[in-house]
């Protein structure tokens, strides 16, 4: 069975270059939490649940840049959430860090307070009211949180009602120096999150992570292991190690884990303090780009089928073969639930 179509909105400096796809909890190992296999009651979900959709593919373009407003940024987005649903997307991801620069300087000033709501959060108060009227899931790629005393690097998780199901603190920060290219501390305003995030949505079971996230195969193996489809990543490699890294690390997680995965990047923008590399991507579980954009803004629409996952984990079962008398993977989430 085909599963809904998803949508990645990619865009210019933070908002979005744009590109569209289709995609898309019990618990799973309920004694052992030994990452070693798909579990058995994970794996009638990619036959079942998700009917086919009459989607065509879809690929137009539009001009759409973040500026210091903040509310400009949000009508833009809405705009282009819009624009996404008018041509069958029914999951949307938006990129990292869409309603404000990239900047340390500027996270504190756009941060929100995501739990507050209404006022104190118009990003994600747009992302639910949008979701609710459309009727789809967005993947509200992220935006900077205050909570108390601390900011995160937050993704928020809205369903086809309206609601919010689930909110990822990025994991892993990006602190990164390499001489003579690019030297970034998001640890210097931001604080790194605990929990890894799968949430069921009305388009399949959802792993997320943002940006420097993907590099985590370990996170990825967990997400395989609760089950999900997909994973999305916003993020915003940028121009040092985007061209080297960027798809190969989305091509690794989605082969490694044999489900999809989809990214969505800023497009880029010369003038911007921080250059992302773009190339918002969507990865079949054989590590197949199925459809990718350039550095411009731009929106891709494709559909996916969720039981070749299936398909492909009987054919390579190497998710079977891993020696879990030599190495193991502890899920520590689980492991404390119990």
């Amino acid at each position: 069975m085909k599963s809904a179509v998803s949508s990645l909105l990619s865009s210019k400096n933070s908002a979005f270059s744009r590109s569209f796809l289709q995609h898309s909890s019990k618990p799973i190992s309920q004694t052992t939490f030994l990452i070693s296999n798909i579990p058995q009651n994970t794996r009638n979900l990619y036959n079942q649940s998700y009917p086919k959709l009459q989607i065509r593919p879809i690929s137009t373009e539009s001009s759409l840049s973040v500026t210091p407003d903040k509310e400009r940024n949000i009508k833009n987005a809405q705009k282009a959430i819009e624009e996404a649903a008018q041509k069958g997307a029914q999951l949307v991801l938006l990129p990292e860090i869409w309603n404000s620069p990239y900047s340390n300087d500027s996270f504190p000033v756009y941060a929100e307070d995501i739990d507050a709501g209404g006022d104190a959060s118009p990003s994600t108060a747009m992302l639910s009211e949008v979701a609710s009227h459309l009727k789809i899931t967005i993947v509200g790629g992220s935006i900077p949180e205050c909570c108390g005393d601390k900011l995160y690097n937050t993704c928020c998780v809205f369903g086809s009602d309206g609601t919010l199901k689930a909110k990822h603190r990025k994991i892993h920060l990006f602190d990164v120096d390499i001489p003579g290219k690019i030297t970034f501390m998001e640890s210097k305003t931001l604080t790194a999150g605990e929990t890894p995030t799968v949430v069921d949505t009305d388009v399949g079971r959802i792993g997320i992570g943002i940006c420097y996230d993907i590099r985590f195969t370990e996170l990825a193996m967990i997400y395989a292991a609760r089950g999900a489809h997909l994973i999305c990543y916003p993020g915003a490699f940028n121009m040092t190690t985007g061209p080297l890294h960027w798809e190969l690390s989305q091509r690794a997680r989605a082969m490694d884990n044999q489900l999809y995965v989809a990214t969505c990047s800023p497009a880029r923008d010369p003038r911007a303090g921080y250059v992302a590399w773009g190339h918002s991507t969507l990865v079949g579980p054989f590590g197949e780009v199925l459809a990718t954009t350039e550095h411009e803004e731009d929106i891709l629409i494709a559909e996916i089928d969720y039981s070749i996952l299936e398909q492909r984990r009987a054919s390579l079962p190497f998710t079977k073969q891993r020696r879990g008398d030599l190495y193991k993977l502890v899920d520590i989430q689980r492991l404390n639930s119990h």
